[in-house]
């Protein structure tokens, strides 16, 4: 373990890129984190256990949050043996650093099983997405934004995770993994305090669907947390929306729609050059929504490019042909090293809220978190990769 000069613990040979895999290329024990029930039962089935002993196990790695298999004390020690000398454990992710921010927000750099780094944020009081003012929110109503991905593939101009590329997805396990990780950390008791999970950290959910819907059945079924507390947002990958609409157990859906037209979209969402902003209306259209349910759209707000008031004019109409109960959530940039654009001006921020308003879209501007730390929306990128951009940052423990 070495420290760096503003006194950062930094893991020798952490963060050099890999390529990408569905999985870790290489470990030398094979995680037990992420496994459903089923899979856990097949895997004890080599060790002539009974069923019920994977669900006791199952109750260890996602209920009781269990970091090593002796600590698995409801199996019998000589079963936890057997288990070790075939080669599993844990798995866990662990945080390797972590960074506190002014208003209260943690980031965290969490370590994967094969020595990769991915971003997650806790933020104490919300991410103010849902009530837009932040007035329901609460010591013991806070938000986790989890990644999906280690980089991403998107290439979003104005996101400093984008600069990383693609590295690999992250697995069912990485991906729960950093919610249990980071509730063991604060002490959360599921049931008794209020948390929220939006996936929209690193990476595009739906360029990682399989292990993206596999980690969320886990957070639902083994951890208890409920799919009503969950957000994904999406850059408008059409094939993963139409699967989600399927899904009988999903989270809330979030669309990054960033542009008031095509022309504007492209050019900094080149992923609309495949799938255009009428394909995500048709897509978003199959989605069924639940009883009080709405759609999210997401539009980060970029100076000079599309924050004018005949932007959010067009953004109106665009909107209302949805046909679905919604709601925008007005980001402003957050600027990043090396980034091309600015912030736009405050009144530019309410005149572009007040002409949604006008028609008829409920609009609400997010409270920008951690900004102080790249924490904030759009600034997650490795912190090897930026320290040096962070001279005022500190890390504590």
């Amino acid at each position: 373990m070495l420290t760096n000069r503003i006194g950062v613990s930094v893991m020798p040979g952490r963060g050099d890129p890999i390529p990408i895999l569905d999985a870790p290329a290489a470990q030398r024990a094979q995680p037990l984190f992420g496994l459903s029930n089923q899979q856990l039962t097949e895997i004890l089935q080599q060790f002539e256990a009974p069923s019920y002993r994977a669900r006791q196990l199952s109750q260890a790695l996602y209920g009781q949050w269990a970091d090593d298999l002796d600590a698995v004390t409801t199996l019998p020690k000589d079963l936890r043996e057997r288990i070790i000398q075939a080669g599993y454990q844990v798995g866990l992710p662990s945080i390797a650093e972590t960074y506190r921010s002014v208003d209260g927000t943690e980031r965290y750099l969490i370590a994967t099983n094969d020595g990769q780094t991915v971003e997650t944020v806790w933020m104490p009081e919300g991410d103010d997405g849902e009530s837009g003012d932040g007035s329901d929110a609460g010591y013991h109503d806070s938000t986790i934004c989890v990644s999906s991905q280690i980089g991403c593939a998107v290439n979003c101009q104005f996101c400093l995770t984008a600069k990383l590329g693609i590295i690999r997805n992250l697995t069912a396990g990485e991906i729960a993994g950093q919610v249990v990780a980071v509730l063991k950390r604060h002490d959360v008791r599921i049931g008794r305090d209020r948390i929220n999970l939006v996936f929209m950290g690193m990476g595009e959910p739906f360029l990682n669907y399989d292990a993206f819907m596999d980690a969320v059945r886990l957070l639902v079924h083994e951890v208890g947390i409920a799919e009503s507390r969950m957000t994904v947002s999406t850059s408008g990958i059409m094939p993963g929306i139409l699967r989600f609409a399927e899904e009988p157990i999903r989270p809330k859906l979030a669309i990054s729609l960033n542009a008031p037209n095509d022309k504007i979209r492209a050019e900094i969402m080149p992923i609309t050059r495949k799938w255009d902003i009428q394909h995500l209306i048709n897509a978003v259209r199959q989605v069924k929504l639940r009883p009080k349910e709405k759609l999210t759209f997401e539009y980060v707000l970029l100076g000079g490019v599309n924050d004018q008031t005949s932007h959010a004019d067009e953004v109106g109409r665009l909107l209302r042909r949805v046909g679905r109960p919604l709601k925008v959530n007005l980001i402003v940039w957050n600027p990043g090293p090396l980034m091309k654009y600015e912030m736009p001006q405050p009144h530019q921020v309410m005149e572009f809220q007040a002409r949604l308003k006008f028609h008829g879209i409920p609009a609400f501007i997010r409270r920008p978190r951690g900004r102080d730390i790249y924490a904030a929306c759009g600034q997650l990128k490795r912190t090897g990769q930026i320290r040096k951009d962070l001279p005022q940052m500190w890390m504590f423990e």
